[in-house]
């Protein structure tokens, strides 16, 4: 089957329809491997133990599986405090020599905005259809985020993006750690709090402050970034929840471990549960700067949505983790 663009995906992530590479990622993570030989600088290390999963948000999406609210139960666990960043996405290619399935492929999603006007009918191949403003970028990956005549120069603080999970998956591999759980990302998100939409609350901001990186505007024409930027920010622009887990809400969406599903969870163990064995869909976390309430409001602690495990996008990136 040739690359191409899928159906429009419910949320603010395309998705692409490579089925040769699905039978890839599949053995790379169909349950939680105990991993535990890779370093934890920069790592935070959780107690687990019990906490309310999921939401029943009356604004929400019921079809993604968002609820019921249930108990889970985790074991302690290594979680980074922040996504991986171009820095250090850089440092593993050049160790490694690790080619990215968007650099193997040669294109990649990039939202409109960042293309310049221009430029636009040179570097854009194709939008995805009812969601224009995604382009199919040619020679666009995470060296290049918006494509040829970009660079990461003046942003290696930022989380790497146009990675797909597969390569999230081997960067982890290498650095003797893995992704984290959906269950893990959530627990660490809330950083101790129960059933808030954001760890600081229920106001997304609270006395008119910005305290994480979204979309504000008129999605999907215009950005007012108000909050300071209108793409990728620092990892640490604003600030660690509880726990000290930075860019946990906003800025990029981030994979984990989990294969997606709309109710595996209502009968599987609530004691460090997993997604199902296979599917189709990688879970994702967080939301990311393109998230807005008038579309795609995922960036709740509660929320889920999911990617094909080889789609890249300029607002997609990871963050490991590892066992105690």
């Amino acid at each position: 089957m040739s690359d191409g663009i899928a159906k429009p995906h419910p949320c603010c992530v395309p998705s692409i329809q490579r089925a040769e590479r699905l039978e890839e990622s599949r053995h790379l993570a169909q349950c939680r491997n105990r991993v535990e030989s890779g370093s934890t600088e920069g790592m935070i290390q959780l107690d687990g133990g019990r906490f309310l999963m999921g939401t029943e948000y009356e604004r929400g999406f019921r079809a993604d599986g968002e609820g019921p609210v249930r108990e889970v139960r985790l074991d302690p666990f290594w979680i980074d405090a922040q996504p991986v960043t171009v820095d250090q996405f850089e440092h593993f290619v050049r160790k490694s020599g690790y080619v990215t399935e968007a650099e193997r492929f040669k294109w990649s999603f990039v939202f409109h905005a960042q293309v310049p006007d221009s430029l636009y009918a040179e570097l854009v191949d194709d939008t995805v259809l009812n969601h224009e403003w995604w382009c199919k970028v040619p020679e666009s990956d995470w060296r290049r985020p918006e494509g040829p005549g970009s660079s990461i120069d003046d942003r290696r603080d930022h989380p790497v993006t146009h990675v797909s999970w597969t390569d999230a998956a081997a960067y982890a591999e290498w650095a003797g750690k893995r992704l984290p759980t959906e269950a893990e990302f959530e627990f660490t998100q809330r950083g101790g709090t129960e059933q808030q939409l954001y760890w600081w609350g229920d106001d997304l901001e609270p006395d008119g402050k910005h305290l994480c990186n979204v979309f504000q505007g008129d999605f999907p024409r215009t950005d007012l970034a108000e909050d300071g930027y209108a793409g990728t920010c620092p990892v640490d622009a604003f600030p660690a929840n509880p726990y000290g887990m930075l860019s946990s809400i906003g800025n990029v969406w981030e994979w984990t471990a989990d294969w997606f599903s709309p109710d595996y969870h209502v009968t599987a163990t609530h004691v460090n549960p997993v997604g199902p064995p296979t599917g189709k869909g990688r879970v994702m976390k967080g939301g990311s700067y393109l998230c807005h309430e008038s579309y795609c409001n995922r960036y709740r602690i509660g929320a889920r949505t999911s990617n094909t495990p080889d789609s890249s996008t300029a607002n997609l990136g990871f963050r490991c983790a590892r066992d105690v």
